[in-house]
């Protein structure tokens, strides 16, 4: 009897929970692993200083590259890869050009996919009206050293 009685108050416990996590798989990005270390201390790294600055370093993620950004409180990166176009030419993203004509003028807080023309913010990742946000991976500090890993 006393086997039952646990069954009863065990079976709901085990079955009745949901899970809330956000999925962050997205269909038309693979899944790689890598660990890329950046130091900041290199000229090509220094907009990484300032806050709302990004970078772009290319070949690792989904093949692409990434963006990592300085958001003030810390920093993020994402994947360069439009999350809602399948791996194409017109795949890589770009930071938004605020003058056609002046390639030197471009926001770096905001990329744009090709494809789509879609354009994401890097404070969070998101687009309005899209489905899947900017693949973002995991940024360790450790003085003027970025690890960005997967």
């Amino acid at each position: 009897m006393k086997k039952y009685f646990f069954l009863l108050l065990v079976f709901p416990m085990l079955f009745g929970c949901s899970t809330d996590k956000v999925n962050n798989k997205n269909p038309y990005l693979p899944n790689y692993t890598f660990t890329v270390d950046i130091n900041m201390n290199l000229p090509a790294y220094s907009d990484l200083s300032y806050v709302a600055n990004a970078i772009y370093y290319p070949t690792y993620g989904a093949g692409r590259g990434f963006f990592v950004f300085n958001t003030g409180s810390g920093y993020v990166a994402f994947d360069a890869a439009c999350p809602n176009q399948a791996l194409s030419s017109c795949s890589t993203m770009t930071f938004k050009k605020l003058d056609a004509n002046d390639p030197l003028k471009i926001d770096k807080t905001t990329v744009v996919c090709s494809c789509d023309n879609a354009a994401y913010s890097l404070f969070s990742g998101q687009s309005a009206g899209k489905q899947y946000p900017l693949k973002q991976y995991r940024v360790e500090v450790n003085g003027t050293n970025l690890r960005v890993y997967n």
